[in-house]
């Protein structure tokens, strides 16, 4: 019994662990609201800051390589000035980058006329395609452009004089290495705000489940008076939500105050028609004219209804109180060691269930009443044995307790199982009772939003499966 309640404590445990941990992905939810939203907000300004940042590098990259290009260019200009011939094998660049061929780095002393005087050792065997580009008022011009082998460099292009004639003095880098730089730049900042990502995901994850805490606070709250644990709403609340405490706690008082007055007047309208029906019947008894029969006659019935709709008022009235709950097993406990003693010629036994019975939410008092005439009934039209047991029957929306009361009388067929619950049938007038048990239990079940079913008993009488709403387990 005890491991077994251990099992069940553990496998419950389970899954509030699992619908905690699923409940703020689940649609609708306010927790999942936010984080998808600060998700798809963050997802959508790393990645703009990833191509930012990626833009941003690329220009400065550009900038630097033409700013290489420019001191190359005026080193160049230089020789020329210091040597006086352009032609002269002491013109170079010491950057090993132009003495690789095809790698994008080449420089190119020209004529007025286009000829090549001067170049570097990169660009042996090559031609330079022509910049298009006219100069500006500095003779300087500059564009992008691509090789014989593919490569795209950045070109730059001056004009000068020297002792009277005209020289073009050409300088490119490449740009494919800028762009792999680039490329890989791009790599690496998608994967460190990625990272950053992930981690502010978690962060609005953790902030949302924290702000959003004293809601689950305040539904726990709510879900204890349901369950009959407290009366009321209590607890310390952030001001956002305090004001809904307050509506609902008001909300309950409020509903108190008119079932009180609801029970107040069902009295008062009880004790009120009492005493003209009652004056009425013993009017009527004495006199055997045909008024006085019709009088009786329909005193009876308004008795009748009177006290019948007066049981569905006091019904309604308790039921609708929340916040109660009652221990199932010591009822059945009592009402069949009750049963036992009324009627001694019957054996009543009752199947103890286990520690993971839920208690039944609601009166105590109208769960005597309708096992208490389920019981009776079966002790009446049973043989010599009537058996009790209870459980609890779990499904995806709710869990109900089931009581099971059998006896092996005459039992029932279909059609007299539903017109016995109807209201003061009865199939045997020799049975001592007025009909309205099962109605009354019919009642009582259909307020607490329950089920009777009446089948064939496995001890050959009538068995009453009596299904009602539970609450929270009671022990274990």
């Amino acid at each position: 019994m005890a491991s077994a309640t251990k099992s069940l404590k553990i496998d419950q445990a389970i899954l509030r662990l699992r619908g905690a941990a699923v409940a703020p992905f689940l649609t609708g939810s306010i927790a999942a609201r936010l984080f998808w939203l600060s998700a798809g907000w963050l997802i959508v300004a790393l990645v703009a800051t990833a191509f930012l940042l990626t833009e941003l590098y690329s220009h400065a990259l550009d900038t630097s390589l033409s700013q290489t290009l420019d001191f190359h260019l005026e080193t160049l200009i230089s020789h020329i000035l210091d040597t006086g011939d352009p032609a002269s094998p002491d013109i170079f660049i010491p950057d090993p980058r132009f003495s690789r061929s095809a790698s994008g780095w080449y420089w190119v002393i020209t004529d007025d006329a286009g000829q090549a005087i001067n170049l570097s050792p990169s660009l042996t065997g090559s031609v330079l395609p022509i910049i298009t580009v006219p100069f500006n008022a500095d003779k300087y011009r500059t564009a992008a452009m691509t090789d014989e082998f593919g490569i795209r460099m950045r070109m730059v292009e001056r004009e000068v004089t020297v002792k009277g004639k005209t020289f073009h003095i050409i300088v490119t880098g490449s740009l494919d290495e800028i762009f792999r730089l680039v490329g890989d730049f791009r790599g690496q900042t998608l994967i460190v705000l990625g990272a950053v990502g992930v981690m502010l995901a978690i962060m609005s994850f953790i902030v949302a489940r924290i702000a959003l805490r004293p809601i689950d606070k305040l539904g726990q709250a709510i879900e204890h008076v349901r369950e009959g644990e407290s009366s009321s709403i209590t607890g310390s609340f952030p001001p956002e939500i305090a004001p809904l405490a307050e509506e609902v706690n008001e909300l309950l008082r409020s509903n108190a105050q008119i079932i009180e007055r609801a029970r107040n007047q069902v009295g008062n309208l009880a004790h009120g028609l009492k005493t003209p029906l009652a004056v009425l019947r013993n009017e009527a008894t004495g006199n055997k004219t045909r008024l006085g029969e019709v009088v009786l006659s329909e005193t009876d019935k308004m008795t009748t209804m009177v006290s019948g709709y007066l049981d569905k008022a006091r019904i309604a009235a308790r039921t609708a109180v929340v916040g109660r709950k009652a221990d199932p097993t010591i009822v059945m406990l009592r009402l069949s060691r009750v049963m036992q003693k009324i009627n001694p010629n019957r054996t009543v036994t009752f199947g103890r269930p286990d520690a993971s019975l839920p208690w039944f939410r609601g009166e105590e008092g109208d769960l005597e009443e309708m096992a208490g005439n389920l019981l009776d009934n079966a002790c009446k039209w049973s043989k010599t044995q009537v058996a009790v047991s209870m459980m609890a029957e779990r499904n995806e929306s709710a869990t109900m307790l089931l009581i099971r009361i059998e006896d092996d009388g005459p039992g029932l067929t279909e059609q007299e199982a539903d017109k016995v619950l109807q209201r003061g049938v009865r199939l045997d007038e020799k049975t001592p009772g007025s009909g309205l048990g099962l109605d009354i239990v019919k009642e009582l079940v259909d307020v607490y939003g329950g089920t009777l079913q009446l089948k064939r008993s496995s001890l050959g009488g009538l068995l009453a499966e009596l299904r009602l709403p539970s609450a929270r387990l009671g022990r274990g």
